[in-house]
């Protein structure tokens, strides 16, 4: 099984209410391995929310305690961020997931890179919160953007 961020299977979880639907995703989508999973759902935000990003670190940061994930408009939510990466990582222990596959540059899935936490659009290396605590314990994370047909086929077989 392999744990896709929802957004990219076509579902409207993304902070705006849309999706970011990955062609290749979808193709493969009826094939019975996918978990969708939206961490900022399940750590109870509402979709539509506003624009969220951690400030001033990186996933690992917020996990360790040293940094907060912030709304636009400054409203804290770093909790909600942490209990969704938690209840991803139950997802993880319940079923038999061997990857996941994850949206880059969101505070949560980001994978390679996230924004800078000035709402600017300057992105810098590092992981989300819940691409973080699945590397933590392992799960092996992908960035829709690296994602190849060959690379899923073998993630899949």
């Amino acid at each position: 099984m392999i744990i896709v961020s929802a957004c990219l299977l076509g579902l409207n979880t993304k902070y705006d209410g849309n999706s970011n639907a990955h062609t290749l995703l979808q193709e493969y989508s009826s094939s019975g391995k996918f978990i969708p999973v939206c961490p900022e759902q399940l750590g109870g935000l509402p979709t539509p929310r506003s624009p969220m990003e951690i400030v001033a670190g990186t996933g690992q940061d917020v996990l360790a305690g040293r940094c907060a994930v912030q709304g636009e408009q400054g409203e804290v939510v770093t909790l909600q961020f942490r209990q969704g990466a938690t209840e991803v990582l139950k997802i993880v222990r319940i079923l038999k997931v061997t990857a996941a596959i994850l949206k880059e540059r969101s505070p949560s899935c980001g994978v390679n890179h996230i924004y800078d936490g000035s709402f600017s659009h300057r992105r810098l290396s590092g992981q989300g919160v819940t691409a973080a605590i699945l590397k933590e314990h392992n799960i092996p994370i992908y960035s829709e953007e690296d994602l190849t047909e060959e690379l899923l086929q073998a993630l899949l077989a």
